[in-house]
């Protein structure tokens, strides 16, 4: 498994780019370049915040800006710590709500797959000949039920390909440095579980449980990259659910093709 494949886009909303080809959008935001004030500073793009609705839309306004998204169709969810993974065409067609889901999947240009997260893990899947491409938005609940090797073998069927074919990134989450966690997660994913010295509650692993689940599904080694960035530890640059006990900001994983 690569620890490559994302880096970061400086400028004034920089933004953690995966890499894919020139008209692929892969990209998760920062809390660095809003107008946002504490605790929500400064580029929050959650509005189950309490921040004002007119700093979410100038954030996100400056967000798509940077990624240079602007003119594509944002395709959200209404998030439940589930294994479900939905059409982004059936989310567009709603006006007044969201399918309750945690992931997205397409093979439409123009369309951005959108995943809220302030500790979870956002995983994307690829497969690049085809454009076929999921979100998925993997907390400690849907990693448990999966949902990484569900969306993988969605994208797979989609696109009429074997998994070995894909290619997956698992974005920033709370690391296992610092997520401790009881004995229900733990034992959840006691293949993720990290041990702690001197009986202190053990940590859980993310990355690794859903990049367990990504070979698994037939995924290759290599294909498979991962940030490693700890949304807890890295205070500078992102928001943290756990760190700062629920009052603070979200950031946005967005996945897409544009028309370009």
């Amino acid at each position: 498994m690569r620890t490559h494949g994302w880096s970061f886009v400086d400028g004034d909303v920089p933004t953690l780019r995966w890499r894919l080809g020139d008209d692929t959008v892969a990209a998760v935001s920062t809390r660095i370049g809003g107008v946002s004030s504490a605790p929500y500073d400064t580029l929050n793009l959650g509005r189950s915040t309490g921040d004002a609705d007119a700093h979410i839309d100038e954030n996100r306004r400056r967000f798509l800006a940077a990624i240079h998204a602007e003119d594509m169709r944002l395709a959200r969810i209404h998030q439940v710590h589930g294994t479900d993974i939905v059409d982004a065409a059936d989310t567009l067609a709603i006006r007044d709500s969201r399918p309750r889901a945690d992931g997205l999947i397409t093979r439409e240009a123009g369309q951005l797959l959108v995943i809220t997260v302030a500790d979870c893990a956002p995983v994307f899947i690829v497969h690049p000949e085809s454009g076929t491409l999921a979100a998925v938005h993997a907390g400690w609940r849907g990693t448990a039920g999966a949902i990484a090797r569900r969306a993988a073998a969605a994208v797979a069927e989609r696109a009429g390909v074997a998994a070995s074919d894909l290619r997956a990134a698992i974005g920033p989450s709370i690391g296992p440095c610092c997520y401790e966690v009881g004995p229900e997660v733990a034992g959840a994913l006691p293949d993720a579980i990290v041990p702690q010295a001197g009986g202190a509650r053990p940590h859980l692993d993310l990355w690794k449980a859903n990049a367990d689940q990504l070979r698994a599904a037939g995924l290759r080694e290599d294909a498979i990259d991962r940030a490693g960035l700890c949304t807890s530890c890295r205070v500078d640059v992102f928001f943290s659910h756990r760190r700062d006990h629920g009052a603070t900001g979200r950031m946005i994983a967005v996945l897409g093709r544009s028309n370009r």
